[in-house]
């Protein structure tokens, strides 16, 4: 797959619902220690070698989705916002490349977030600190919000590797709140958009399943970060995953759910076009990309 900075990639339909996937960049680094915990270097280099990426790197790929129903135009999760543009090809491309689409900021009536980390939600404000989507109503999972904004958490995350984190949400979200709403798992979050409990990256992280007609379609935010690891790795654990353990059990199910059902899956860190089919394989998944 391709993890090149286009503007503009090809959408989709399920059903009556146009699926387009807006690139908010990628960030290259030098793969760290410990980024999965329970693999080794050499395993990791081992598994980047099979998808035909370079060793000892690491390149995260941002890909927001753009839903369109008829005039409706919702966004799922904002990338890491434009002040994070430092570099080409991002990350923080999105509001740039929603304007390669023809899509106007003020158009967007709805974002929906998957998650409170800042490759999600950092989109929301532009660099200057105001709103970047004026019309937008906000909709977040509630037990993430629950989680977030909890004093409690918040003291014991002072002095933790956390902090920054729960700092960051007070930062992004708090302006905003009078413009959130907060949703529930196994509820539509929009007539065709049903939110589906997927924790373990972080306690309120949520899926999406959009369904038209006969058709459906997962959205999985980070269920997996970079794919060609942890598809076929499901019992790897990302650094970025909170509690490791129950994101593994989270990985499993949904992947065992969407083989069986041959569902397709868009995944924020999947490269262009971000969508494929699972397949189960030995004690793992593999991908089929879909175009």
């Amino acid at each position: 797959m391709n993890d090149a900075t286009d503007p503009v990639i090809k959408p989709y339909r399920v059903g009556d619902i146009e699926i387009l996937t807006v690139p908010d960049g990628s960030r290259t680094f030098p793969l760290p220690d410990g980024f999965v915990r329970n693999a080794s270097r050499e395993q990791i280099n081992a598994a980047l070698s099979v998808a035909g990426m370079p060793m000892d790197e690491m390149t995260i790929v941002f890909n927001p989705v753009v839903l369109r129903q008829r005039e409706s135009l919702v966004l799922v999760d904002t990338g890491n916002g434009e002040a994070a543009n430092q570099t080409p090809g991002g990350p923080g491309l999105l509001r740039k490349n929603l304007a390669a689409a023809g899509i106007a900021p003020e158009k967007i009536g709805r974002v929906i977030i998957t998650h409170f980390h800042g490759d999600h939600i950092n989109g929301l404000l532009l660099a200057d600190g105001d709103v970047a989507f004026p019309n937008a109503r906000i909709s977040v999972p509630e037990r993430e919000w629950a989680f977030w904004t909890a004093e409690a958490e918040i003291a014991r995350a002072r002095g933790t590797a956390f902090e920054p984190a729960f700092a960051n949400v007070q930062r992004v979200l708090m302006p905003l709140r009078d413009r959130i709403d907060r949703y529930n798992w196994e509820t539509e979050v929009i007539p065709g958009v049903t939110a589906v409990g997927t924790p373990g990256h972080t306690p309120g992280h949520t899926s999406l399943l959009v369904s038209s007609g006969a058709d459906k379609l997962f959205i999985q935010g980070d269920v997996t970060n970079r794919p060609e690891l942890f598809v076929p790795n499901p019992g790897w654990h990302l650094a970025f995953d909170m509690d490791p353990e129950m994101a593994e059990r989270t990985r499993r199910e949904v992947y065992s759910m969407l083989a069986e059902q041959r569902m397709p899956v868009q995944g924020f860190h999947y490269p262009a076009p971000g969508r494929a089919l699972i397949e189960k394989d030995g004690e793992g998944f593999r991908l089929a990309w879909l175009k």
